[in-house]
């Protein structure tokens, strides 16, 4: 699933290509990437046709484009919001461009240029859904969403409330690192990528970890979040591609995660992998001690 860099390149294309143009049409052409839509596939469509698409925005791996209004100082009182989910794609594609095997959503617009939006979604675990926004939110956060957490890209996210909270949710800090409600934004890759770099093992219980600890694991997410957004994200797959269908290339870069028995470029070690809740954890058994209850 895409996590925040992935989805901040997506952004950072609808900002680019989308950003102010008016929806003069949409089509449904599939109704299960409207579920989160309750009202149906039709009621979509004819609410977005007409509204005028606000500055891409995000929180953690959701983004959303507010539908500016009229009257002048009002903030957007609705919002589209994107989940991308397993394999959804958001691709500004020409007109003439074919319509993609798994083309979902197509919004065009009212203007001359000539390009539309595109939901693509293979496995349609994702979708695009309207929402009302949370009273007084400038950015237009929809409400449905107001449960997560800040990011720790977000210039107000508050690094000392951070630590308190890990402490206080007696767990462990790759549990912690993906729990939504406490920090936003991190998957398995960067949690796996980020514990590598701060030498902590998967299952070090949060309650350990000191202040300054807590700092430097913050630091090593913000640094492996910001060189992947450097090079368009992680793609292990065609699943994955920008507004333009170009790949990032991260994975070349990846220090544990994917890098099962291969040399640790710390130690040597050979990388181990382990399952761990449905998923995988990568980790270096010499640089990341396993604390001593395992």
């Amino acid at each position: 699933m895409p996590e925040l860099p992935e989805v901040e390149v997506v952004r950072r294309g609808l900002e680019r290509w989308i950003c102010g143009r008016t929806v003069a049409g949409v089509q449904v052409l599939h109704p299960r990437a409207v579920r989160r839509h309750l009202t149906g596939p039709d009621d979509f469509a004819a609410r977005l046709a007409g509204r005028r698409l606000g500055p891409a925005r995000r929180r953690g791996k959701y983004l959303w484009l507010p539908l500016e209004t009229d009257t002048p100082g009002a903030g957007p009182d609705q919002a589209v919001l994107a989940h991308l989910g397993m394999s959804g794609q958001l691709l500004v594609q020409p007109h003439t461009a074919p319509d993609e095997k798994h083309l979902r959503i197509r919004l065009r617009f009212a203007d001359t240029t000539p390009t539309e939006l595109r939901f693509v979604d293979q496995r349609t675990f994702g979708g695009l859904s309207l929402h009302d926004t949370v009273p007084g939110e400038p950015d237009g956060l929809p409400d449905v969403i107001a449960h997560i957490a800040r990011d720790p890209l977000d210039p107000a996210f508050d690094d000392a409330a951070f630590h308190t909270a890990l402490r206080r949710r007696r767990t462990t800090v790759k549990r912690a690192l993906l729990d939504q409600s406490l920090i936003s934004g991190v998957g398995n890759i960067y949690a796996d990528e980020a514990l590598w770099r701060t030498r902590l093992h998967y299952e070090r219980p949060t309650a350990t970890l000191t202040a300054p600890r807590t700092a430097e694991l913050l630091t090593h997410i913000r640094e492996v979040m910001n060189e992947a957004l450097a090079v368009g994200g992680t793609s292990f797959d065609a699943l994955y591609v920008n507004v333009n269908g170009e790949s990032g290339y991260f994975d070349r870069s990846l220090d544990a995660y994917g890098r099962e028995d291969e040399p640790c470029r710390r130690c040597g070690t050979a990388i181990r992998r382990r399952p761990w809740m449905n998923r995988s954890s990568y980790f270096c058994p010499r640089c990341q001690r396993a604390p001593r209850a395992l």
